[in-house]
């Protein structure tokens, strides 16, 4: 997933299309892994890409907060890791300011990869199953290999949700939604406090020279949160 994308839309449009998301993997992705493996497949990792985040919209930060407190709250225990690649040096710096106002849960789940976080994640997954905008040669080359680019629309993923979400939308009809599952979704309000110490942490960094620098290319911020 590109972070930036988010700066483009509303949240509550982006909060939907997250929820989406996590429906059509519980109720298709994870019961036919399970059944294609032979074995109860039941969490996910997600990927969050950093790449293009300008210090202009570095303030919806909380992004990353918003949706693994969703997550917790209403899809537990499905996701065991979020981890953020391609991060700029500005990002990491106000993360560990940010990382010990969360929630214990949340920090245990957030990781911040070096670069492209090719090596970290291939730990954990084989080659297919990387994102394109991780297939760099190593952490922290300059160039993207070839690769699927999974933002797209005509991405196979992508094609089978809208199918499915236009299916049950087309079945369902305006029907009212059930009262009871994770249909009914809670929308955790921002942290007042998280706000007032990314705007703070802003600030120090406006007149900054090496501002969208990545962090990859900065040994002091070389390390795995």
């Amino acid at each position: 997933m590109n972070v930036l994308l988010f700066f483009h839309i509303q949240v509550h449009y982006y909060v939907q299309s997250h929820i989406q998301i996590n429906e059509y993997r519980d109720r298709v992705l994870l019961p036919s892994m399970s059944k294609k493996n032979g074995r109860p497949i039941t969490t996910c990792v997600k990927v969050l890409d950093m790449t293009g985040l300008k210090l202009s919209a570095l303030s919806q930060i909380k992004l990353v907060t918003i949706i693994s407190t969703i997550d917790d709250l209403n899809y537990p225990e499905k996701t065991n890791t979020y981890y953020v690649v391609n991060a700029p040096y500005i990002f990491s710096a106000c993360w560990k300011v940010v990382k010990p106002l969360l929630q214990e849960r949340t920090r245990k789940k957030v990781h911040v990869l070096s670069g492209c976080g090719r090596d970290e994640l291939l730990k954990i997954m084989d080659i297919t199953s990387l994102p394109h905008f991780c297939r760099r040669g190593s952490s922290g080359s300059s160039h993207h290999t070839e690769g699927v680019d999974c933002f797209s629309f005509d991405h196979p993923f992508h094609q089978q949700l809208y199918n499915y979400v236009k299916h049950h939308y087309e079945t369902q009809g305006h029907a009212e939604p059930a009262k009871q599952g994770s249909f009914h979704v809670g929308f955790p309000e921002p942290e007042a406090e998280i706000a007032k110490t990314i705007e703070s942490e802003l600030h120090k960094f406006e007149n900054c020279n090496d501002l969208c620098q990545p962090a990859y290319d900065r040994k002091d911020v070389h390390e795995t949160l």
